[in-house]
């Protein structure tokens, strides 16, 4: 078979096993950039919550009011829901992460969850926002 230059063309065959195999890498790369997404949300997640502890630490060190003790203890608790979360996070999209390649090189395709990890980490944040604020006002 030739094509419109004279020369010839590769197989039919050949050329959708190389359209696959690019469509594979792809889609491994498009994998790569969500995971690194999600560790750089994660990352920020427990950093944030770090952060939280040590400025309301610096406080309570300025000024050891009652209330200073308390907004510590409260952002200590905070602080610690939310590195567990974004550790929780970060171990979820390095399991997906996995699970999926394992799919991709058994040549199946990727599955999509019923409760996306966005959704879960959304609905979770949500909850221990309102949780707080809910603790805030009730005080």
């Amino acid at each position: 078979m030739t094509d419109t230059r004279g020369t010839s063309a590769p197989p039919l065959a050949d050329r959708t096993a190389e359209q696959t195999e690019k469509a594979i890498f792809h889609t491994r790369l498009a994998l790569d950039r969500t995971t690194l997404a999600w560790i750089r949300t994660a990352l920020t997640l427990a950093s944030f919550g770090l952060g939280m502890v040590g400025f309301f630490r610096s406080l309570r060190g300025q000024s050891p009011t009652p209330e200073a003790v308390r907004l510590h203890q409260a952002a200590i608790q905070f602080g610690t829901v939310l590195v567990l979360l974004g550790t929780g996070a970060m171990a979820a999209a390095a399991l997906s992460h996995w699970f999926t390649l394992r799919r991709l090189r058994a040549g199946q395709a990727p599955q999509i969850t019923r409760w996306p990890l966005s959704i879960v980490l959304a609905l979770l944040v949500a909850i221990l926002f309102l949780s707080g604020l809910w603790a805030l006002l009730t005080r």
